[in-house]
């Protein structure tokens, strides 16, 4: 068993534990963040905890170390468990208080790290490519909780997930309250027709996802078009080549969706070309574990 970091101290990751009248377990009043470790470099560190300090700022959540702090102690977390290829979850709760909901009698947030393994799809679907469902779940509405907030309070696409796997599908794609599509349940998504590249703007009710920013930027480098454009299911089913895009799931093609083949039913030339430009990315955009 690995350590993980809490609250200024490394424990064995079997006895990890925090209050039960922390907040974040008893109403998901905090925030995380996953990332990933690509042969002892942190993909993207710096625009994590950037995103991570955002959300707070949001929550009026204040954090108990400094954004440097911080980065210190992601990269401590990995170095102490010795791992080269990695998952963290970051986590920040609200902290420990009383049965009631007022934020303000808890006077110190809980922070954790955690560094392990994780494999979202198996290898197999990047090479043949996702076959997906629509969620009959629709997406929080941005005027309630918006879903840039990356909260605790996850069952919005909890319930989407699970209504995916019992229809024995890996991942559901999300819709917004006005039929719109939002992203899937851990990913956000991208299509392309017609040579041109899409995806949803956050105010469609997506999460600005740090590996949908890094495969933006690959279009442009590639010479791809791209535009955030509010789309519907008929573009989705219509769309030339679909893929999804997060931290977890790296980059992965969607073949299918509702039944609806994409394309010729294969992943098309320019995800492919896309996933591989990203992967040879996450080797060199990052922050170093070991010198």
């Amino acid at each position: 068993m690995g350590l993980v970091y809490v609250n200024g101290e490394f424990v064995d990751s079997e006895k990890a534990c925090v209050s039960v009248f922390d907040h974040g377990y008893l109403y998901g009043d905090g925030i995380f963040e996953g990332i990933r470790v690509y042969d002892g470099v942190i993909f993207k560190l710096d625009e994590h905890l950037k995103r991570l300090y955002s959300m707070a700022k949001v929550l009026l959540l204040d954090i108990p170390l400094s954004m440097e702090e911080m980065k210190e102690k992601v990269v401590e977390t990995v170095r102490i468990n010795n791992l080269r290829d990695a998952y963290i979850r970051l986590v920040v709760s609200r902290g420990k208080g009383d049965l009631g909901l007022d934020p303000y009698k808890c006077p110190k947030p809980t922070v954790v790290i955690i560094a392990d393994k994780i494999a979202l799809y198996p290898e197999s679907m990047y090479e043949t490519g996702l076959k997906i469902i629509t969620s009959s779940f629709r997406r929080n509405s941005i005027q309630s909780l918006d879903p840039q907030i990356k909260s605790l309070n996850y069952l919005n696409n909890i319930l989407a997930k699970i209504e995916a796997v019992k229809a024995g599908y890996p991942e559901a794609l999300i819709l917004n309250q006005e039929g719109y599509v939002a992203e899937c349940t851990g990913d956000n998504i991208f299509i392309i027709s017609n040579g041109v590249l899409y995806s949803p703007p956050s105010a469609v009710g997506a999460l600005g996802g740090i590996t949908r920013a890094t495969v933006i930027d690959i279009a442009r480098e590639l010479n791809i078009p791209f535009e955030e454009k509010y789309f519907s299911l008929f573009n989705v089913y219509t769309a030339d080549e679909c893929f999804l895009t997060g931290t977890a799931a790296e980059a992965i093609p969607v073949v299918e969706v509702d039944h609806r083949v994409i394309g010729d039913g294969k992943p098309g030339p320019i995800t492919k070309k896309i996933i591989e430009e990203f992967r040879k990315l996450t080797k060199v955009l990052g922050t170093k574990v070991y010198e």
